[in-house]
């Protein structure tokens, strides 16, 4: 059994080696846990990051943990850690490679889901509320509907061809 679970860890490893290599994965390997990351982590002051704990999970070959949990998505990619580690390790590059890998194989949270399909549909990830802004826009002399995909509704279908070609629209199901 402890075999077994070596050699699973072993393959993890592995796996998470090959992905993150160009995010700084090998630095990643000299991390000691001094915690620095974590207390240094704006976002951890207001959320339940805990960047080391995370690292500690990539060093450990935990893949399915890393990619499920919702705290791989507070980090605020900052930079903090990156420049405070004592050890040089890339903290928010591997952080970004973590998300990158947990989109592709499906482990998207639902507001990003969200934002994707907000974003593909009209060209924006932030909804524009007609009626709050069309009064805040009178109020500061500007024309009513911004000149974005709003106002150009070709613009939303070249968008949407861009998107499609890269497939990102994918992302969604």
């Amino acid at each position: 059994m402890e075999n077994l679970k070596s050699e699973t860890i072993t393959q993890v490893n592995d796996d998470l080696s090959r992905l993150l290599r160009d995010a700084g994965y090998l630095e990643l390997c000299a991390c000691i846990q001094c915690g620095t990351c974590t207390g240094s982590c704006p976002s951890g002051r207001r959320t339940a990051q805990r960047t080391r704990s995370l690292m500690k999970k990539v060093q450990l070959g935990l893949k399915e943990e890393i990619l499920s949990d919702k705290e791989l998505w507070y980090c605020s990619t900052c930079y903090t850690c990156t420049e405070r580690c004592p050890r040089g390790v890339p903290v928010t590059d591997v952080i970004i490679a973590l998300r990158n890998l947990a989109v592709q194989e499906g482990y998207m949270q639902v507001p990003h889901i969200a934002l994707c399909k907000m974003f593909y549909n009209t060209g924006h990830g932030v909804p524009l509320n007609e009626e709050k802004w069309k009064k805040l826009r009178e109020y500061h002399k500007l024309s009513e509907i911004p000149p974005t995909t709003h106002q150009y509704p070709e613009a939303e279908k070249e968008i949407q061809t861009l998107l499609k070609s890269t497939e990102f629209d994918k992302l969604t199901g």
